[in-house]
């Protein structure tokens, strides 16, 4: 058990196997043509990640999964059954088993304690691949966690270290479609980016380790920034009678065009894909964009940058994520929060 996350013992459970008559894979009987990769959280973001990495892969490739969640890692491999999906009881199993390792979990605690199950002991290397790894964490949290992680990895010398935060949402994963920035050196880059580009459009070198978080914190800022100023502005426009649709077919190609209200529009109707559309549901969280926002506060604070907007930001978004009638939902939720016309 460490950072309060417990993870089960150490058997294997074989999901599937496939394109292959056989009903169980040994790791040792794995041919060397064939890539072992591991994914190590499966949630709203992760999930989709892992379902577009292991439909790209080769076929004779082995994709390791695991979450803490073990009835979303059952699904992951039922739904993934005809593909050689295996998976693991711990991120421990995983990193053992595994090349390349990515990891998509929510806060820092978590990272922390993936991390520290896949790290000690450190004796990955004379386990069942002798190799260094490369650990690729799309994960979004502060630059200290990141940090030592990243040390811990090479400080050890059981592999190498790249932050790859996505953006993109919950739509831009389901559709392969995300933007990774990197933060690693350019030595990694060529690696990294075979991987990434299996589950995104766009890789984006920031520069050296942290560097890829520094430029994913800036960009969640700004769309905590936006996403309350498009609620607001709807909900002015429908007040004062114009139709929501219109409102937002102009704005979207106005001046006041952004994300939140291109792709993810906070009045349901106006963008039928968008989480507003089906009750608030699915999405980025309120607590996720709560958190990315407190993070780029105290890496603001940290750096001495002035800011102004964010910290009233913050006060708004701790309203909505405790309102019962917001909790749990997209971000975009906002708006209901506001009072917007529903």
């Amino acid at each position: 058990m460490r950072g309060g996350i417990g993870f089960a013992s150490s058997s294997w459970r074989i999901a599937s196997v496939a394109r292959n008559p056989i009903s169980r894979r040994q790791f040792s009987c794995t041919s060397p043509a064939q890539a072992t990769y591991g994914f190590v959280g499966l949630g709203q973001m992760g999930y989709r990640m892992a379902k577009n990495l292991r439909e790209k892969l080769p076929t004779d490739d082995v994709l390791i999964v695991q979450d803490i969640n073990q009835a979303a890692s059952k699904k992951f491999a039922e739904e993934l059954t005809g593909f050689n999906v295996v998976v693991a009881e711990s991120p421990r199993q995983v990193a053992e088993n595994s090349e390349t390792i990515i990891t998509a979990l929510p806060e820092p605690p978590h990272v922390k304690a993936v991390y520290d199950t896949m790290l000690q002991p450190a004796t990955l290397l004379k386990g069942g691949v002798p190799t260094p790894r490369l650990f690729i964490d799309c994960s979004t949290i502060d630059l200290e966690t990141s940090a030592a992680v990243a040390n811990a990895a090479r400080s050890t010398q059981q592999g190498s270290f790249v932050d790859a935060p996505m953006s993109g949402g919950v739509m831009g994963a389901e559709a392969g479609t995300l933007t990774f920035m990197i933060g690693a050196p350019s030595e990694l880059i060529e690696k990294a980016s075979n991987v990434l580009s299996l589950m995104g459009r766009r890789i984006l070198h920031m520069g050296d380790q942290g560097a890829g978080l520094k430029a994913k914190l800036a960009n969640n800022y700004l769309l905590a920034l936006n996403n309350i100023a498009t609620c607001e502005a709807m909900s002015m426009g429908i007040k004062w009678g114009l139709d929501p649709k219109a409102l937002a077919d102009m704005i979207n190609i106005s001046t006041g065009r952004c994300w939140p209200s291109e792709v993810n529009n906070p009045v349901p109707g106006v963008i039928p894909t968008s989480p507003s559309s089906k009750g608030y549901a699915g999405g980025f969280g309120v607590s996720l964009m709560n958190k990315d926002l407190k993070l780029a506060l105290k890496a603001c604070e940290e750096f001495g940058v002035d800011v102004r907007i964010g910290p009233v930001a913050k006060q708004i978004y701790d309203a909505v994520q405790a309102d019962e009638n917001c909790k749990g939902k997209d971000f975009s939720v906002v708006y209901r929060y506001l009072g917007g016309k529903e």
